[in-house]
């Protein structure tokens, strides 16, 4: 044995030894979730022994105390239940220690699993004045998104969790979790805001392939599947599925099987749709949108006559043939035909279920349009698809709908520290 490993602080290997813990807890996620709290019970119980080996005359010292406490309640505090015995020795550290900067920042996580979330901002802020540190402010920003749900000022909350994620990433432009944690709070705020703003969506998207080139973040399942949750509402539903399965194999506890067969049983709908739909008659139905009246500032179009992506200055007149009823909250879908007889699909966000119905005559003003091709385990979906964001671009035979008609879908991309 080197002089060196003889000579090594035993407070600095028992701090090796919690950060050994703590990567077991971000990085291993085995089929059975008992299996990763009996690893977390082993390995925590052996850091603890580490930490008691510790000679009393080496940790008499009210800096070496104050570690010592640290060390131990971070240890406590590895799993994902509320420890009172991890925050009554993280609250001796930060009494022995005020400039303790991670023993505020793991108490302030601490507390958080017990809900006080006044009192974990303030662990945090307390933990920030002893200078900017980007894991605090990644906190920080989940945190802001943890109390935006439910409160009366979400939108102000989400601006404030963007504004310290951006913060994070000025500490270290390279670090994946800086950017998965900006991505997060992009796609919150694309919800909070009524999710019609698809540039939300985007720059969510961007930080998550930021995030991807820290190759930390290969372990990181929550990361592949939130991006895959990004691709799902921009209905690239091929990377959707590679995302969402990437991310079963990293973590099976995710679920994320379960959004796969989502989107393929709704792709199969779609496509089974498209099939009744070309056995039907649509010649009387189509016949009649073309004598629908509309505001002469647009320019009538028909399906093949749009351009992929925004078409603005221009308005599609559809009929409804059939809801495609599937198994997330949003967008809504829809199977329409236009005055060519040419079906197509129509994605809506941000209203009531009940707004549109089958037979409804629609008027979509700037629709935006793409051609879906899916290849998925052998199968292709080709299908034209419409996407709209907000109330004002529908008519609803012949008129606007109501703002009581429009509804908010919520979510809140985050993990719990």
């Amino acid at each position: 044995m080197s002089v060196e490993a003889q000579e090594e602080d035993p407070l600095a290997k028992a701090n090796r030894a919690a950060e050994d813990l703590y990567q077991v807890r971000d990085t291993f996620f085995p089929a059975d979730p008992n299996e990763k709290i009996a690893k977390l019970q082993n390995q925590s119980d052996l850091a603890l022994k580490l930490l008691d080996s510790i000679p009393p005359e080496q940790r008499k010292l009210p800096m070496q105390r104050a570690t010592y406490e640290y060390l131990r309640g971070k240890i406590l505090d590895v799993f994902s239940d509320y420890r009172k015995e991890a925050e009554d020795h993280l609250s001796k550290a930060v009494k022995l220690n005020p400039s303790l900067a991670d023993a505020w920042l793991c108490l302030g996580n601490c507390i958080w699993k017990k809900g006080d979330l006044s009192a974990t901002k303030n662990c945090y802020t307390l933990a920030l004045s002893k200078g900017r540190n980007k894991r605090i402010l990644c906190q920080l920003s989940m945190l802001d998104r943890k109390m935006a749900q439910g409160s009366e000022n979400q939108a102000e909350l989400v601006e404030e969790s963007i504004k310290h994620a951006k913060e994070a990433i000025t500490l270290d432009v390279k670090d994946g979790s800086s950017w998965y944690n900006l991505g997060n709070a992009c796609l919150t705020s694309f919800f909070v805001s009524g999710a019609w703003d698809h540039s939300k969506l985007l720059q969510s998207l961007k930080a998550y392939q930021n995030a991807e080139k820290d190759e930390r973040m290969e372990s990181n399942p929550d990361l592949f599947f939130n991006n895959a949750t990004v691709n799902r509402y921009l209905e690239n539903y091929e990377r959707a599925l590679t995302g969402f399965e990437a991310a079963t194999l990293k973590d099976p506890g995710l679920k994320a099987t379960e959004e796969v067969q989502k989107i393929v049983n709704l792709l199969d709908k779609i496509d089974n749709m498209l099939g009744h739909a070309r056995s039907k008659q649509l010649g009387p139905l189509a016949s009649s949108l073309a004598f629908v009246n509309l505001n002469p500032s647009y320019k009538r179009g028909t399906i093949d006559l749009l351009s992929e992506g925004l078409n603005k200055g221009v308005a599609l007149v559809g009929k409804v043939l059939f809801y495609i009823k599937h198994e997330n909250v949003a967008p809504l879908y829809y199977l329409l035909c236009d005055s060519d007889k040419t079906c197509f699909v129509l994605s809506v966000y941000g209203i009531q279920y009940d707004a549109i119905k089958e037979g409804d005559q629609l008027a979509l003003l700037e629709p935006f349009y793409r051609i879906v091709n899916v290849s998925w385990k052998g199968k292709i979906y080709h299908f034209k698809s419409i996407r709209v964001d907000f109330l004002e671009q529908l008519l609803v035979n012949g008129m606007a709908l109501s703002p009581q008609q429009g509804v908010r879908t919520s979510i809140f991309a985050q993990h719990k520290p």
